[in-house]
């Protein structure tokens, strides 16, 4: 079995076809951004069971100990993502029940996003799971392996012309 992708497994053999010699690092590329593949559609599935994307998660997430709620562009702000897609995200956990959007007494323009009760109980029971989830993903590795790994992704990101997202748009 090949953890690659099809589609990594076509560019090396076309690397290999055009006599190109780094194959080895290339695979290792590939490796790693399979795994992060994998990751996110096994993320997705978790989440999915509960009529949530990752980006639904993260705002529920943002909320959770908020009982005053956030406005939705402080969330936006906060989770990374336009305004545009904090709408929708908050549009979607709304209608499912899992927040309320509440105005200001003093300021009707003013708007702030709370968990409902309904919300808060998903937030806490999930935000345990998926961190333990998380942390299960590298478990097998010792504390020195962990450091070791850090180490070298650190090195590959020195070596791209980017620097890492800080932040990434997601829904």
């Amino acid at each position: 079995m090949d953890i690659l992708e099809q589609k990594h497994l076509s560019l090396l053999d076309e690397a290999k076809r055009r006599g190109q010699s780094d194959l080895g690092t290339m695979r290792l590329c590939f490796e790693v951004l399979s795994l992060a593949s994998a990751i996110d559609r096994s993320c997705a599935l978790r989440l999915a069971e509960h009529n949530l994307s990752e980006g639904k998660f993260v705002v529920l997430f943002l909320l959770r100990d908020l009982v005053q709620g956030l406005a939705a562009h402080e969330l936006a702000t906060r989770a990374g993502v336009t305004r545009a897609t904090i709408t929708g995200l908050l549009d979607g956990l709304e209608r499912d029940g899992f927040l309320a959007r509440h105005s200001d007494i003093n300021d009707r323009r003013k708007v702030s996003v709370r968990l409902t009760e309904k919300g808060q109980t998903l937030a806490d029971q999930l935000f345990d799971q998926h961190s333990q989830w998380i942390a299960s993903l590298f478990s097998s590795l010792n504390g020195q392996e962990r450091e070791l790994l850090s180490s070298l992704l650190q090195r590959v990101w020195q070596g791209l012309d980017i620097a890492p997202e800080q932040g990434s748009d997601q829904s």
